[in-house]
């Protein structure tokens, strides 16, 4: 199937917001921990469901609320958090290329997760260009919405929900690295992008294994970033051919 002609003939904010359901399984579990994490740490459950509509930034707002808690003057939580949202200026580049003329981007990039993007970069290149921007509304609104859904329920309920079934405060950490894994999947289609993920992923493990948690990420991702372009010359033509 033509995926550029089934956009174009469907509505594409709901198509945007149809196939962004699947980050709901990973949004949701993660946004009920933050509020719950939000309420212990002393925030009352107004001020936590405005961090998750306002800030929106997943690991910074964990961070976030742990400093603040522990006493950390706001302008070293404001360096701290640009610190890891720092990856956004590697993301916006990656679909900046894809996105039509529109006044409205400014505030939409306030949707532009880490799951978005992944979503977006997969999807926008196979897409009309004038379906991009109701598909992205979609997408992020979904997203949003979801994420601050979870916060609201987990500062409200979550350490109810966390007593009556235990298992689900053990099954919320890994429900967004599960989705990050789903998300990567259609990206082995080829063996320059199967290489890159390989050795990316191997490095992160190896940095976590060894005590270096922190550095994990970026390192991974700079060296997977060289291991793509010195690998692209050589695998260039072959990866045409098994994707």
């Amino acid at each position: 199937m033509n995926t550029t002609n089934t956009i174009k003939t469907r509505n594409p904010f709901w198509a945007g917001t149809q196939e962004a359901i699947p980050l709901l399984g990973g949004y949701i579990p993660v946004a009920i921990s933050f509020g719950l994490v939000s309420v212990q740490s002393g925030f009352s459950v107004l001020e936590t469901v405005l961090i998750s509509t306002l800030v929106y930034a997943g690991a910074s707002q964990f961070l976030f609320v742990a400093m603040i808690a522990a006493g950390a003057p706001l302008w070293l939580v404001a360096i701290m958090t640009m610190l890891i949202n720092a990856r956004h200026l590697v993301y916006a580049p990656n679909i900046a290329i894809y996105l039509p003329p529109s006044k409205w981007w400014p505030w939409l990039m306030h949707g532009l997760t880490d799951q978005i993007f992944a979503l977006a970069h997969t999807r926008m290149p196979h897409m009309a260009e004038e379906s991009r921007l109701g598909w992205y509304t979609g997408a992020a609104l979904l997203a949003w919405m979801s994420w601050i859904f979870g916060t609201a329920l987990g500062a409200v309920a979550g350490e109810e929900l966390t007593t009556r079934w235990p298992l689900l405060g053990e099954v919320m950490p890994f429900a967004l690295p599960a989705l990050f894994l789903v998300l990567l999947a259609p990206r082995f289609s080829s063996r320059l992008w199967t290489l890159t993920l390989i050795v990316t992923i191997t490095l992160a493990f190896a940095f976590k294994l060894s005590g270096y948690p922190n550095a994990a990420i970026p390192m991974a991702a700079v060296c997977g970033a060289i291991v793509y372009h010195l690998m692209k010359g050589v695998l260039g033509q072959g990866s045409k051919h098994d994707g």
